[in-house]
């Protein structure tokens, strides 16, 4: 991971002075670094060990940070990862642009790999964000979508470019057909069960922990798990105050739908959503060569359910 952040702080580099410091602004300001551990993991289970690794880990956290940049702006976000976001620090016309050159490096990084199989797979992937970004953007306020639209906004949105990053290693590893599907199956399965955690915590997490204001999805009115299985689960009148908040991103009756959430049993059920998806993940890793970075792989889809930001 040293090596990436070393080709991440050298591919930064621009003659626009802006360009470099929002963008070492949103990438120092720290994150998991999921998406590219995840393709180092994947290489290393799979016994590629060339520097063309660090290049496209690079590639993915570039993908997903520029994804972010403009993510905080749509959702009117002020607060990520305990510090204020790119679009507070800098406005929105510098976030949306500085998006673009994230965007637009990756894609130069990825030519250098000279893999059209590669490229494929990260170009497919970016595209399927951007639609699973205007689903959910379609379903804001939409207090009637269901588990199964939910499940279609969060892999398109989330798990796709986890899905990439196990992918492109097993790529560059040379796998077989069945062991690079098990790769993907790992990622996806992974991103899955990572976004509907996320969606739990905002509704059970503690806001100094997780770095950002509990309440967000509530107020740009997404329906995420816990809200679709709480009125499932809810009586007349707390349906009702699910559905009025969603549609109107009432967070003033936040604390109304936390209690809602919680008495209903919807954390759990979320829960145990994402302990399937995990389940799928270590199904997918066993099926890979044993070793320390298989292992690896299987220890981070068990300690996902349980962190706390």
């Amino acid at each position: 991971m040293r090596a990436v952040d070393q080709v991440i702080s050298q591919r930064l580099n621009s003659g626009v002075p802006l360009v470099g410091q929002v963008s070492q602004y949103i990438i120092a300001a720290g994150g998991k670094r999921l998406r590219p551990a995840l393709l180092l993991m994947t290489c290393g289970a799979l016994g590629y060990q060339s520097a063309q690794r660090f290049n496209l880990a690079a590639v993915v956290e570039f993908i997903h940070t520029a994804t972010l940049l403009h993510d905080d702006v749509v959702d009117e976000s002020v607060l990520r990862r305990g510090n204020p976001t790119a679009n507070e620090t800098f406005g929105n016309p510098a976030s949306v642009l500085v998006g673009d050159f994230l965007y637009s490096r990756a894609f130069q990084m990825m030519v250098e790999a000279q893999n059209m199989r590669i490229m494929q797979v990260l170009a497919d992937a970016t595209n399927v964000i951007a639609e699973g970004e205007v689903m959910q953007l379609m379903n804001m306020h939409n207090a009637g979508l269901d588990e199964a639209g939910y499940l279609q906004v969060i892999r398109s949105k989330t798990a796709k470019l986890f899905e990439a990053s196990a992918r492109v290693g097993a790529i560059l590893a040379g796998a077989e057909p069945a062991l690079e599907e098990a790769c993907a199956e790992y990622g996806q399965a992974l991103g899955t069960a990572f976004q509907v955690i996320d969606d739990v915590l905002d509704y059970a997490g503690d806001a100094a922990v997780m770095g950002k204001s509990l309440g967000d999805d509530l107020r740009e009115g997404k329906a995420t798990l816990p809200l679709i299985a709480a009125m499932q689960r809810g009586n007349g009148s707390q349906r009702e105050l699910i559905r009025h908040a969603i549609e109107n991103g009432a967070t003033e009756q936040l604390e109304a739908v936390i209690a809602i959430v919680r008495e209903t049993g919807a954390l759990e059920v979320s829960r145990q959503a994402a302990a399937r998806e995990a389940e799928r993940a270590v199904a997918a890793a066993q099926r890979l060569p044993a070793g320390a970075h298989a292992d690896s792989l299987l220890q981070l889809a068990a300690q996902l359910l349980e962190r706390q930001s």
